[in-house]
């Protein structure tokens, strides 16, 4: 039996869609906050349990009769560390055989602050003996281009990451390696450093999208304050542009750069040319 947290998100359900290309329907748990928002899992045959990580009582119910669980880290922007303990308790409690991570990439080392949670979850996970498997997942291309109605509109990307190099993959790359990680025996005691084969600079991806578009688009750097101003501007919260300004400065040091090849050998195909997801959001 599998289960996925978060299942009703936008990982969630592509780590699904991969599992059910070998796996029962049966056999997948769809653990979610709210069931209604999981109506049409639930109508492909997935089990959906409730499964909030602020109610730890949800969580213990939710995990019974599961062999192997796919934590996908918390979108809170601060304070996720005590959500993750509580899934960690209660898969300990459950018996689950393994537990694998969406952490971050280069976790152990990054300077962003980001990171720090995803650091002190892989700690939490090793203090508490479960078998695990960490999955180290890079920047996803998909949130590099969330803004590009607005990009080709004013005619440029903004940020703060200067020539950093992103080696930002498909979202859907991720959810495969997510899913081969649970299906495939023997992996437990292992962290993967998950990036595409091929990395870019924003600037770069400005000049993508402008080929593709036939539109004039350019990257403007900025200062890190400067950048975290025109997310808060477009209605982020404060301490989220702050989080992503310094993650862009993070990158800009090579956080965000990884060029070792994991994420293709693990899913056992090259990763998705992150052009070809410029092709795909200019479509949508």
């Amino acid at each position: 039996m599998y289960a996925i947290t978060g299942a009703t998100g936008k990982l969630g359900r592509l780590v699904i869609d991969a599992l059910l290309e070998n796996v029962p329907a049966d056999r997948i748990v769809a653990a979610v906050r709210n069931r209604a928002k999981a109506q049409d899992l639930a109508g492909r045959g997935i089990i959906v349990r409730e499964a909030d990580y602020k109610r730890p009582e949800t969580l213990i119910a939710a995990f019974a009769g599961v062999d192997k669980l796919l934590l996908i880290s918390s979108t809170e922007v601060a304070g996720r560390l005590p959500l993750h303990r509580a899934v960690i308790e209660a898969a300990r409690q459950a018996g689950v055989s393994l537990l694998a991570y969406t952490s971050m990439l280069h976790a152990d080392t990054s300077p962003a602050r980001l990171a720090i949670e995803h650091r002190q979850t892989e700690e939490a996970i090793a203090a508490s003996g479960l078998p695990a498997v960490i999955l180290r997942n890079g920047w996803y291309i998909e949130n590099h281009l969330a803004a590009l109605p607005a990009v080709l509109e004013h005619g440029a990307f903004v940020g703060a990451a200067k020539a950093g190099r992103f080696s930002s993959a498909a979202r859907k790359d991720y959810a495969a390696a997510a899913a081969v990680a649970l299906t495939t025996d023997g992996l437990a005691g292992t962290t993967y450093e998950l990036a595409a084969d091929r990395a870019f600079t924003l600037a770069q991806l400005a000049a993508e999208v402008s080929r593709q578009s036939g539109k004039s688009v350019v990257y403007n750097d900025l200062e890190p304050d400067a950048y975290a101003n025109v997310l808060t501007g477009i209605g982020l919260p404060a301490d989220l542009a702050a989080l992503l300004a310094d993650a862009d400065v993070a990158a800009s040091h090579g956080a965000l750069f990884d060029d070792g090849g994991e994420l293709a050998r693990l899913i056992g195909r090259p990763t998705t040319p992150w052009e070809r997801r410029v092709e795909d959001a200019l479509r949508a």
